[in-house]
């Protein structure tokens, strides 16, 4: 069947009806095309006709004009002709847009899944360090917390671009007692570049990465030790009451790029000389605060317990290092880890723009024709 509509004015309330010049008998239907005038050149288009009288919905009645045969009729309801329309512009679309889509899809998934595996050995590896060393916890804290408070807000440079690398920067006064911390992260670069698919491990990544597995590594110490000493049981406590679920912000800030030199002097202060006031005006300038600054104590220097004393004398700090105190001694110091973790987050962003296609790879594509079967 053809469609064929005169042109005419008409409004999605009207009751009208179409009719249709018999030319393939086995086609029954109605084109979407022909329901849209403005897809279609309406000169010579003609047998439409309209009735204003009945609102209570689109009806289109296609009839078949036949000198053998009156009075047939198709009906079709607005939702008709809606899933007419869907189907006219899949067509319209073609099936090459819609492969393409498909493709686009399937891709942007093996990359998720390529990057999700990538990372799950690297923190499995820095894991099993980490345990293997805990000597080099707060090293490694301070470390990642060094790198990125390089930041300049001013100048939108420096921050956890894996800066601290460099030999003129680990050296500085402020990084005094970081080199073995670094030394285990270039151990397990050379381990992790080995294996890797798709390209090197930035320093940047692997920095805050480090840092993420250190700080997991004090939330268990501190489940064990509420469970007696039974590391058994503190593993059962931290998945029971952990907050493993609350780094999926961190884990997705994954494709950070490396810095090519060493940030400028003079933006790191000295956090074992540095006044309480000191340390508030350089996390306000690179957007973080008090809070943040007395949740993050365990990266100020080895003696968390003596730097939250220091920090407890400023009136804006104080009543933050207390909260995450009492958080501590919770079974599940909700708070604490959350509020750290939030922190970290946030700290290890500074400057970055995260590339989501980092170690990807492409996946060759198998030729189902040379299969023998």
């Amino acid at each position: 069947m053809y469609l064929s509509v005169h042109h005419a004015s008409c409004s999605w309330d009207d009751t009208f009806s179409l009719s249709l010049s018999h030319q393939n008998p086995e086609m029954r239907g109605v084109s979407f095309l022909s329901t849209v005038p403005s897809f279609t050149n309406t000169n010579n288009l003609q047998h439409l006709t309209l009735s204003s009288s009945h609102r209570s919905g689109l009806i289109i009645r296609c009839c078949k004009i036949d000198p053998q045969v009156s009075g047939e009729c198709l009906a079709f309801h607005r939702r008709d002709v809606l899933k007419l329309a869907g189907t006219a512009i899949g067509m319209l679309i073609g099936k090459g847009f819609i492969n393409h889509v498909g493709d686009a899809k399937a891709a942007d998934l093996n990359q998720r899944r390529q990057r999700s595996d990538f990372q799950s050995k690297i923190k499995l590896m820095l894991s099993k360090a980490v345990k293997a060393k805990p000597e080099l916890v707060p090293s490694i804290l301070t470390l990642a917390l060094n790198d990125a408070m390089t930041y300049d807000k001013a100048t939108k440079s420096g921050g956890a671009n894996g800066s601290i690398r460099f030999s003129s920067e680990i050296s500085r006064a402020e990084n005094a007692g970081l080199s073995d911390g670094l030394a285990l992260i270039e151990e397990a670069k050379k381990e992790i570049d080995s294996f890797s698919k798709g390209g090197p491990i930035s320093y940047a990544d692997l920095i805050q990465l480090a840092g993420q597995a250190a700080v997991k590594s004090t939330f268990l110490a501190s489940a064990i030790r509420k469970c007696g000493g039974n590391e058994e049981k503190g593993n059962l406590l931290y998945t029971a009451y952990g907050s493993s679920g609350q780094w999926a912000l961190f884990d997705r800030q994954f494709g950070r790029s490396d810095a090519t030199e060493a940030d400028p002097e003079g933006r790191i202060p000295l956090w074992r000389k540095a006044t309480v006031q000191e340390m508030k005006d350089k996390f306000i300038a690179i957007g973080l605060g008090p809070r943040q600054l007395a949740v993050m104590s365990a990266f100020l220097g080895p003696d968390q317990a003596a730097t939250e004393q220091l920090l407890a004398s400023d009136p804006q700090v104080a009543p933050w290092v207390q909260k995450y105190q009492r958080s501590r001694e919770t079974v599940s110091q909700t708070d604490y880890e959350v509020d750290l973790i939030t922190a970290l987050t946030k700290l290890s962003g500074l400057g970055q723009q995260i590339n989501y296609e980092a170690y990807t790879y492409p996946v060759e594509r198998i030729n189902l024709s040379k299969l023998k079967l």
